[in-house]
């Protein structure tokens, strides 16, 4: 019983000193990650891969349904195109990046 309540008393402090920690840590970080966020060469690295990826996406699409032609759901046949027509045409996508 004694052990038990040592554990218990261990966790209870632990848990009071990692919160105050942990609460400033968290502040660090998610400082850091909106600063990395905000960086140019990030943007521009993650737009880039975005568009790539929805080029990517157009390719498979053409190779798959080639291949397996009108066996290919509907659902799956819109889902590729949205993706594909992502922003409609105003050169910029849902997350306000531009599509370079």
């Amino acid at each position: 019983m004694r052990y038990r309540l040592t554990f218990v008393v261990g966790l209870a402090v632990g848990y009071v000193l990692g919160t105050r920690a942990g609460r400033e840590r968290y502040e660090q970080l998610k400082k850091s990650a909106r600063q990395v966020a905000q960086n140019p060469a990030v943007r521009n690295t993650a737009e880039t891969a975005a568009q790539q990826s929805r080029e990517f996406a157009g390719k498979a699409y053409h190779a798959v349904s080639a291949k397996v032609g009108d066996h290919m759901p509907d659902s799956v046949a819109q889902r590729v195109r949205t993706l594909r027509h992502h922003t409609n045409g105003t050169g910029e996508d849902d997350w306000g990046t531009s599509n370079t």
